[in-house]
This record gives C-alpha cells, sequence and structure tokens, in this order.
C-alpha cells in the first residue's frame, strides 16, 4: 500500500496541475455565483482521493479519476439541487432540450471545453470591477491552485486579509452578475488587455518580490507563462500583445537561476553566469516576439521584450549593445512613463554617454516624489557615484535605498554595497 506522505505530495502536485481545469468546468456548470461551490467540490475530490488511494492504491491516471470523481459530485449536487442553485444562463439548454444530465456535464467535461472554460475563468477573474489586488488573488486562488497560505505568504500578509479579499471579489460577482463567457468582441480588446496587464503584474511580483525572504518565486513566475500560453491558443488572444508579453516573460524567465545564489543573494546581470541562462526558454521568447513582430504593431511589452532579447543574445555583459537598448527605452518612454522605465534607461544612458550625463539625467527625473521614495532610485545613483569613485555620496545613496525597500534579498545586496564603500573611505 503506498504510504500517507506519498499520496499527499502526488495529491498536492496534482491539485496544483488540474485544480484550475476543474474549478473552471464546474463554475461553468454552477455559475460563477457559485464559484465557491465549484472550489468546495474539488476540495471534496481531493479528500476523497487520500482515502481511496490509501486504501485501493494509487490509479494508474490520478487525473483522470479527479476528474472522473468531480463529475460524478457535480452531477449529484445538480440531481439534488436542481431548482435551488442559479445556474448560469448559458448552459440551462443542455439540461432543457431532452439532453440527461449525465449526457449534459459529460460534454461540459471534454478537453476541447475545459480549454475554453479556462479563457472564460480567466476574463471572470480579471473583470475590471474587481480591482488589482482581488483580480492576482482570484487567479492565483482558483486558476493556479495556491492555497490561502501560499497567497498570503506571496503578498506577505495574513491569511484573514486574502480570505476577506476573496470573499469580497466573489461578493462583487455575484452583485454583478458576472456572466461565465469570453466577451462580445466590442470589448474583447480591452477585456484582454486587462487579462494580459493582471497576468503582468503576476509574473512581476513573482519575478522582484516586493516584500520577504525571497526575490524570486519562480511557481508564481510559471504560473503566469502558462496563462499567458492559455490565452495566446485561442483567437481572442492570438495577437501582438500577448505574444509580445510571452516573450518579454520567457526572456526574463531564462536567467532565473543565474540571479540567485545558493546562499540567496542577488547576482547582478554583470556578474551572472550565463551558461546558467536556460536557452531553451530564450528561443522561445524569440518565437513568441517573431510572432508579435508579423502583427505589425508595437507596444510597451513588444519593447520591453525586445530590450531583454538584446540582453538574451549579448555573449558578455561588456558586448551588450547598449546603443540599441537606449533607442528602445527612448520609445518605451513615450508608452510608459513609469518609475521603472526611467531608471532602466538611465542605466542604458550611462553606458552610451557615461556616469556624468546619466547623474544629470537622474537629477532631472529625481522631482518626481514616486522616484524619491522608490528604493531603485537611490541604489542606482550609488551605483552611478561607486562607479565615480566617489564614494561617500554612493554610501549616502545606498543608506536611503535600503530605508525603501522591505525584501531582504535587497536589503542584503544594499549592505554588501555600503560594505564597499565603507572599506573605500577608510
Amino acid at each position: 500500500m503506498p504510504k500517507t506522505s506519498e499520496i499527499h505530495s502526488l495529491l498536492e502536485t496534482h491539485y496544483r496541475k488540474d485544480s484550475g481545469n476543474l474549478v473552471s468546468v464546474l463554475t461553468k456548470i454552477f455559475g460563477p455565483a457559485n464559484m465557491e461551490m465549484a472550489e468546495d467540490v474539488v476540495q471534496d475530490a481531493m479528500v476523497e482521493a487520500m482515502k481511496h488511494w490509501k486504501e485501493n492504491g494509487i490509479p494508474d491516471n490520478p487525473s483522470a479519476w479527479l476528474m472522473r470523481t468531480a463529475k460524478n459530485k457535480a452531477l449529484n449536487i445538480i440531481k439534488r439541487d436542481k431548482y435551488k442553485l442559479e445556474y448560469a444562463k448559458n448552459n440551462l439548454y443542455l439540461l432543457e432540450r431532452g439532453w440527461t444530465a449525465e449526457t449534459a456535464i459529460e460534454e461540459m467535461f471534454s478537453d476541447a471545453e475545459i480549454k475554453d472554460d479556462l479563457l472564460r475563468m480567466m476574463f471572470v477573474c480579471c473583470n475590471p470591477e474587481l480591482g488589482k489586488e482581488a483580480q492576482t488573488s482570484l487567479i492565483l486562488k482558483t486558476l493556479c491552485g495556491f492555497s490561502i497560505s501560499e497567497i498570503a505568504k506571496a503578498y506577505l500578509t495574513t491569511e484573514t486579509t486574502i480570505t476577506k479579499r476573496l470573499v469580497r471579489a466573489r461578493q462583487t460577482i455575484r452583485d454583478l452578475n458576472i456572466a461565465f463567457e469570453i466577451p462580445p468582441n466590442e470589448n474583447l480588446t480591452q477585456r484582454v488587455e486587462s487579462v494580459l496587464e493582471t497576468i503582468y503584474l503576476l509574473f512581476n511580483e513573482g519575478y522582484s518580490a516586493t516584500e520577504g525572504d525571497e526575490h524570486i518565486r519562480m511557481d508564481i513566475c510559471a504560473e503566469a507563462i502558462r496563462l499567458s500560453r492559455i490565452l495566446s491558443e485561442h483567437p481572442a488572444g492570438k495577437n501582438s500583445a500577448t505574444f509580445s508579453l510571452l516573450a518579454l516573460m520567457c526572456f526574463n524567465a531564462s536567467r532565473f537561476r543565474a540571479r540567485i545564489s545558493k546562499e540567496g543573494d542577488i547576482i547582478l546581470l554583470h556578474e551572472q553566469d550565463r551558461s546558467l541562462w536556460n536557452r531553451p526558454l530564450i528561443q522561445s521568447g524569440a518565437n513568441y516576439l517573431q510572432k508579435a513582430a508579423g502583427e505589425g504593431i508595437i507596444n510597451s511589452y513588444y519593447i520591453q521584450a525586445a530590450i531583454s532579447a538584446c540582453h538574451c543574445i549579448a555573449n558578455s555583459y561588456e558586448q551588450t549593445n547598449w546603443q540599441e537598448i537606449l533607442n528602445l527605452y527612448n520609445l518605451l518612454i513615450r508608452i510608459d512613463h513609469s518609475p521603472v522605465v526611467q531608471l532602466n534607461r538611465i542605466v542604458a544612458l550611462s553606458k552610451v554617454h557615461g556616469q556624468l550625463n546619466a547623474l544629470d539625467e537622474l537629477k532631472n527625473i529625481s522631482k518626481s516624489d514616486s522616484l524619491e521614495s522608490y528604493y531603485l532610485f537611490h541604489a542606482v545613483k550609488g551605483e552611478l557615484l561607486m562607479e565615480l569613485s566617489n564614494w561617500a555620496e554612493a554610501r549616502k545613496s545606498f543608506e536611503k535605498a535600503a530605508t525603501l525597500t522591505m525584501n531582504n534579498s535587497e536589503l542584503k545586496t544594499i549592505s554588501k554595497k555600503i560594505e564597499t564603500c565603507r572599506l573605500k573611505l577608510n
């Protein structure tokens, strides 16, 4: 008989792998207003699996077993509560046109239907009325199989806060009677943009965690890429923005193994071992970027992906085409004038026109209150001053940066810079 620990580990894997599919199709059956019921059915299927597999052994196809069990539980609920539940309107015809409930649910659990249902679920979770925090939390919970404790850890908040956030989001879905559908053509472009923005925020939170001990949450980044791929395979998402975002995430994710040392320290780009970069992911990024270019539409994701591609194809830091990167940032800043873009452009500017020119430009943008309270502004300034051997001023900038970040990996990196400056001054 399999060990309890073995079954528990396998169920954790399959919950992360299969729960998004299951919750999506069950939400289609019960309607978005009953999303929590869909999640409960999946949890019940997991509990039953734990008991059944312990007594009878692990099935040859655990995913199929879980799918069948969830399907049966959904059928029991429909037979028991058919007239009590508010089922999704677009599914009522399946139960009223002479089909048996068994036939209808079998149709809904087909592979093709599940794939479309995942996409519909994305649009439900990314409805603009929910707010960005609620959107990302819902996606992590319903589509990515993250527990409330994992979501709380990712955002360094309490489980109570995440629970309340999810409760409010589900209530909003009920109050607004949000449909389980791919939006009509007249609203589709705007809604796809909303989905992409949410996925982008999800990836960025994983790529550079704003708080806590971990600088990278690879599991969150992997889920963001997976959801984007699902979107890119559907006609609704086959566009330049989707392909561009996929390219950007693939390029950035390709450097994960080189960004963090075994001790958990951040390794900056110029110090990274490029042999650790994931070449297949870089090739995937290049393929998506080529697809995006074929659409003939330039967007923020496309330019960012092109910048990341410049880094990925360079054989060394010294051989990086900084002039091309600066040109791309000059183009990007017309679309996106955010602090991150401004600061990244400053770095490219310093490589092309020198540190003094970069510091002058830094003065010009320092009037922005948002930049003065942004740790990277002071970290970039400190780095430029270090390169000019102005150790005293560099130290002041890094000390200011240290007061503005709550990520322990970033604090550790900044502390090393401060120590370097201190040693040079003695």
